[in-house]
């Protein structure tokens, strides 16, 4: 008996009219007679860091006595504070790691002090101290995703794509005499180089789907409305013809999220083009002015992105430093950076709790997205590890103490999850990046200013 199961390549895209659609992970995909376990249905971990600013409530002595984030109990066994509620349903999949400091944002000299929002983004990946300067001879470390995209990253059609929500044009020098670049992003391919970041819907957009043609093919597909998928049609229906009916039930799916999110730009920027009172009117066309519409986007880009292999390697801004918007949606209606800065009060404080509690519903719907796609021998969330943190802790005082850090995801089952781990006092904040290269199967003995490893 011959086995004659058709065998498609994991790199199988469809193509048309400037459009260059990946697939996610199909069954045609496993090779006959092959264990699921030893084919790409056991991927390599897919990850997500994502940077808020202003630090956060339970960084204060206030909120550590209250365990507004923190919480009380370690182990398996701890309970959801305030500010982690969002994240319950995801015990399973959740790692907290606590009392990590990120030394490498603090001032190194006087002329430093003060400047902690014009280098903390800079730090956040790289736990290394950018060097002040206003020049061109910019210098801070690689970045933990840049790590793990040279190493995993660069057999995808991207090695990694880099996000941001908030956008202030900064160009040349900012404050305290540093560049506006260690502001306007958080990875680095090497201490040299800054990887610029991608605020436009559109544009992301574009990036993972829109590639196989030129600009001009995919401006007058704009023009006339007509949607990405459109150029694929008859490709799609021949090569479903192959493929049984769980894999054309996938695709389907697929292609149909794909269409969804095309559909809800192309309202943004229809909105946008006939609204003249923008609440963001210097935005591009294609940004919404709701911050949460903007950032399930965002999300929901990276979704399709990990689903299909386009890239395994994220990074994303949900904030900038300084930011004044304000987020109605978490009940406050205090300017976020204003509220960051508490004075110490405790109403203030739990003030800017709710800012964090809502930030992190945006981290747990993200969550859901990730553990509701499927993805080999299971979900992208098994096969992801997403941090969430920050460099600064207490903001009122720009303090890089006891800063906000976890983890979501099972990173292909080298991550347990269900873990509250509380660090020694000054233990450096690159422990957790190390930590994480290490389960991600990067070897590193060192990472920035780590002195070893966390057991998570």
């Amino acid at each position: 008996m011959f086995i004659t199961k058709k065998h498609l390549s994991r790199r199988t895209v469809l193509q048309g009219m400037g459009a260059m659609i990946s697939l996610p992970f199909l069954e045609a995909m496993v090779p006959a007679q092959t264990r699921l376990s030893r084919t790409v249905a056991t991927p390599k971990s897919r990850l997500t860091c994502i940077e808020i600013v202003h630090g956060d409530a339970g960084s204060t002595s206030y909120g550590t006595d209250k365990n507004l984030r923190m919480p009380a109990k370690e182990g398996r066994d701890f309970e959801f504070t305030k500010i982690l509620k969002p994240l319950e349903p995801f015990r399973d999949y959740l790692t907290v790691v606590s009392m990590m400091d990120c030394h490498g944002a603090d001032p190194y000299a006087p002329e430093e002090v003060g400047a902690d929002h014009f280098r903390s983004s800079a730090v956040f990946l790289t736990a290394t101290h950018p060097k002040q300067t206003m020049g061109s001879d910019i210098y801070s470390g690689i970045s933990v995703d840049q790590v793990y995209a040279q190493k995993f990253g660069q057999d995808t059609p991207l090695p990694s794509i880099q996000l941001q929500v908030e956008n202030e044009d900064s160009t040349g020098a900012c404050f305290y005499n540093y560049s506006c670049v260690y502001m306007n992003t958080i990875s680095w391919a090497s201490p040299t180089q800054p990887l610029p970041m991608t605020y436009n819907p559109r544009m992301a957009f574009e990036e993972l789907f829109g590639s196989g043609g030129s600009e001009a093919d995919r401006a007058e597909r704009r023009r006339i409305n007509r949607s990405i998928l459109d150029g694929i049609v008859r490709n799609v229906a021949g090569f479903k013809k192959g493929l049984g009916a769980g894999d054309r039930s996938r695709v389907d799916g697929y292609l149909d999220n794909v269409r969804e999110i095309e559909r809800r730009i192309q309202a943004i920027e229809a909105y946008n083009a006939s609204n003249a009172h923008r609440q963001l009117p210097n935005a591009p066309i294609g940004v919404p002015d709701s911050w949460e519409e903007h950032v399930k986007l965002m999300l929901d880009l990276q979704v399709l992105a990990f689903s299909a292999d386009i890239t395994r390697v994220s990074t994303m801004k949900f904030s900038r430093d300084v930011s004044n918007r304000v987020f109605a949606e978490s009940g406050l209606t205090t300017a976020f950076h204003s509220a960051s800065h508490h004075a110490m009060v405790p109403k203030q404080i739990e003030d800017l709790s709710l800012i964090n509690t809502y930030h992190h519903s945006l981290v747990a719907y993200y969550a859901d997205k990730l553990k509701n796609t499927p993805d080999g021998d299971g979900n992208l969330l098994d096969h992801s590890l997403v941090m969430y943190g920050s460099s600064m802790g207490d903001s009122n005082v720009h303090a890089h103490k006891r800063v906000p850090f976890l983890l979501l995801g099972h990173a292909s089952g080298a991550v347990k999850g269900n873990l509250h781990v509380k660090v020694p006092e000054g233990t450096p904040q690159a422990n957790g990046l190390l930590t994480m290269l290490h389960k991600l199967g990067v070897d590193n003995e060192q990472f920035g200013d780590s002195t070893g490893t966390i057991s998570i």
